[in-house]
């Protein structure tokens, strides 16, 4: 590892958002960092990957008992269940694990930052409160992220070091073999129906075609997450990340039609779960088609994230203005975003 005087654990190292964050760590030259997941992944300068499993206490403490230099924590991980109230106790049990094994040992640790999402407003159960803002009234338990953004508040009492919660929208990357990367199940749902023959059909709800909707760029959401960790002014707060604009699926449907040069038609509302559950055949042949990698098509398209995602039929955006008054100021256009995605998967032979 290098000399840099700050040293970044990011937890979550190899999902959408930890990686495009190791990248922009990386490519600032100021920060040593070291990665956790349960693959691990290939070491290089100024990084080091550590495999371990989060929800064993006794593994944390033997494979993180070395970690006395760390200065910033940088929490993403998460794991999926089946039912809302499920999810709390893994998460929890993670982010505890992390923490209990660090802070001891981490004589200057700095901070701890933690991804959060618009689950603390209580969207993923109905029509919220839009624009959120961070300020908003907490809704009925349980809800994993409020309780983890609890926890942190609490263990910070009388301690040096300060914590931060990031909330994004829906994230926009390049990594593969995560379950919530709509970009590129757009992407392979867009090109099995070009080599169906068929038009691009939006297939949420049809009162979800209309309504307000924002993303968040992973490389923005990489830089305001380092913005808030450092900057002294974002101490102890929550900040809605978002790229800064607003689009409708009825807007930006027909241009990602155009993207991949076949006709759009009128919303058809279905489960993607199971209309598109039989078409590994297709993927299959397509990969030989166009002599793309050979990735496993149930890793590549988590379709029951797509019908959660068209699912809403109510605006869906915060305000971000937060952040931008503290002195973040970057921007993504979403429309720009979706395509460069595109681009980058074409480029990576994984969409042909």
């Amino acid at each position: 590892m290098g000399t840099n005087k700050n040293t970044a654990l990011v937890v979550g190292a190899n999902g959408v958002i930890g990686t495009n964050l190791i990248d922009y760590l990386l490519s600032t030259k100021k920060w040593n960092v070291i990665g956790l997941s349960r693959k691990g992944g290939t070491d290089c300068e100024n990084l080091k990957f550590i495999s371990v499993d989060l929800l064993d206490i006794e593994s944390c403490k033997k494979q993180l008992s070395e970690l006395k230099n760390i200065t910033h924590i940088y929490y993403t991980a998460y794991q999926n269940r089946p039912t809302w109230s499920e999810l709390v106790e893994p998460n929890m049990k993670m982010l505890q694990n992390v923490v209990e094994t660090i802070e001891p040992i981490a004589t200057n640790l700095q901070h701890i930052s933690l991804m959060q999402g618009y689950k603390v407003y209580g969207a993923h159960l109905g029509p919220f409160k839009t624009p959120a803002k961070e300020t908003d009234a907490s809704h009925m338990p349980p809800e994993f992220n409020t309780s983890q953004q609890h926890y942190l508040e609490k263990k910070q009492e009388v301690k040096n070091w300060t914590w931060s919660a990031i909330r994004p929208s829906v994230v926009g990357g390049t990594a593969l073999g995560n379950p919530m990367n709509l970009a590129l199940l757009i992407a392979v749902y867009a090109s099995i129906s070009k080599e169906l023959h068929i038009p691009l059909r939006f297939p949420g709800k049809l009162g979800a075609y209309d309504k307000l909707m924002e993303m968040t760029d992973a490389g923005l959401l990489a830089k305001a997450t380092v913005w808030a960790a450092t900057n002294p002014k974002c101490a102890n707060q929550a900040f809605n990340i978002t790229n800064g604009d607003l689009f409708r699926w009825e807007e930006l449907w027909p241009k990602i039609a155009n993207y991949f040069e076949i006709p759009v038609a009128q919303p058809l509302p279905m489960q993607l779960k199971s209309v598109m559950a039989d078409k590994d055949i297709v993927w299959k042949n397509i990969q030989e088609k166009y002599n793309l990698e050979k990735h496993n098509y149930e890793k590549l398209a988590v379709w029951e994230f797509g019908d959660f995602v068209f699912s809403w039929d109510y605006d869906f955006f915060s305000d971000g203005t937060k952040a931008r008054r503290l002195g973040f100021h970057e921007f993504v256009d979403t429309d720009e975003m979706f395509f460069k995605l595109f681009d980058q998967f074409r480029l990576n032979k994984v969409i042909p």
